[in-house]
């Protein structure tokens, strides 16, 4: 491996020797249930982007979890904000990833979601238009669709005012979509949170500080606390950590048994 990209596990002892992608998917896993995982990068005075985007928190370890996250889900779930300000394209995966996942009796590519209120969307955005499977968008009632959006997507509506997460994410598992990968933004979180619907945190904690300005990863009405339980620690030779957290008293993808 490069320089940069050395992964090693520091938790649970004994500690690990550089992770190859098997091992690491092996770590992360699927559950054989319905699952909620969420994947943020934040810096340790707890920002959620640097200069306006969350690029500039991450690197290539933080790249290559991201990437072998994407491969394990069914349905990728991201709020219409961050897929328009942070430039999401299609949702593509490289050979041996899809490989794995046609190996494991998924779908080529997982399915990307969309939470979006207002359904404020651009039908010609490529992370719609190009899409490899037909996207689906979680919307209100009342949310009119902008001309050609129906033509790229399918709508699925629950809630009045605000989308209802709860029966969203209900219908996404009706349509087979057990294992979902939310990669934020933080309302979307903080939404998520307060619903009481997150299995799963995965952190990477990126070794720089990035001062006062940027918001949290997660923002929106207070909430209970939800406690975590920590399942593994990771560490690049660069300084990052990657920390895995599952709901407490919960069941999740757990190697180590």
């Amino acid at each position: 491996m490069s320089a940069g990209t050395t992964i090693r596990r520091i938790w649970p002892p004994p500690p690990s020797g550089p992770l190859d992608d098997a091992e690491l998917t092996r770590l992360y896993g699927r559950a054989d249930h319905p699952h909620l995982r969420v994947n943020f990068v934040t810096s340790p005075d707890g920002a959620v982007s640097l200069d306006g985007y969350s690029a500039g928190l991450s690197g290539v370890p933080d790249k290559r979890v991201f990437g072998l996250l994407r491969m394990l889900c069914d349905g990728l779930v991201v709020a219409a904000g961050t897929l328009r300000h942070e430039g999401y394209r299609a949702v593509r995966l490289g050979g041996p990833r899809r490989d794995w996942r046609r190996a494991h009796g998924l779908a080529e590519y997982p399915t990307l979601v969309v939470v979006s209120r207002s359904l404020a969307l651009d039908p010609a955005q490529a992370a719609l238009a190009d899409a490899p499977v037909r996207p689906v968008v979680l919307t209100t009632e009342a949310a009119t669709p902008p001309a050609g959006l129906t033509d790229v997507v399918d709508l699925v509506r629950s809630g009045g005012d605000a989308v209802d997460l709860a029966a969203g994410l209900a219908e996404l598992r009706h349509r087979g979509l057990g294992e979902l990968l939310c990669e934020g933004g933080p309302q979307l979180f903080g939404a998520l949170t307060a619903a009481d619907l997150v299995d799963e945190l995965c952190l990477t904690v990126s070794p720089l500080l990035a001062g006062a300005g940027p918001g949290r990863i997660t923002t929106g009405d207070p909430s209970a606390p939800r406690p975590l339980e920590l399942r593994h620690v990771l560490a690049a030779d660069d300084g990052v950590l990657m920390l895995r957290y599952v709901r407490a008293g919960g069941s999740a993808p757990d190697p180590a048994g």
